[in-house]
């Protein structure tokens, strides 16, 4: 049934988003406040990683909540995935989410990363980022406003 959801997704056909994990987002509890986050593009357009950098920016200031961004997945606790997953990208994000210590969580960030949005169906894409690695909260919007990933980032920091 799971992978009959997927493919409907993919498509397009449907417009919610995948079935959500309360049960994971539990793990931000025992994070203590903060959450160390490591961006991955995954084949995106760049137009959610502006948003990203507004988020985390002087106006936003998503550090406010305890989060920070981070350079490697080894010192990450979640991470921010944007973009369709290209074919390319399919196993980098897998060695990324493996070297992301337990307990982990994905925040996928736009249209792209939930749906494949407008790539939808194209040669180079490999599907959406819960095709890949399994997502525990998504972010809508094309780009999503830094409102709203700062709000995201609030749920997975506890604060």
């Amino acid at each position: 049934m799971l992978s009959l959801w997927r493919k409907i997704r993919r498509v397009g056909l449907v417009a919610e988003p995948a079935p959500p994990r309360p049960e994971r987002l539990e793990v931000a509890a025992g994070l203590g406040g903060s959450v160390q986050v490591r961006h991955v593009d995954a084949g995106s357009c760049n137009g959610c990683e502006v948003e990203i950098g507004s988020a985390f920016g002087p106006v936003y200031d998503a550090d406010r909540y305890g989060a920070r961004l981070v350079a490697a997945p080894r010192h990450a606790d979640a991470l921010l995935v944007t973009g369709p997953v290209t074919r390319n990208m399919a196993e980098p994000l897998r060695r990324t989410y493996a070297a992301v210590p337990g307990p982990r969580l994905v925040v996928a960030v736009g249209d792209c990363a939930r749906n494949c949005g407008a790539f939808a169906g194209a040669y180079g894409v490999d599907g959406a980022v819960s095709d890949v690695v399994p997502v525990d909260l998504e972010i809508a919007g094309c780009p999503p406003r830094p409102e709203a990933i700062v709000e995201g980032l609030r749920k997975i920091s506890g604060r």
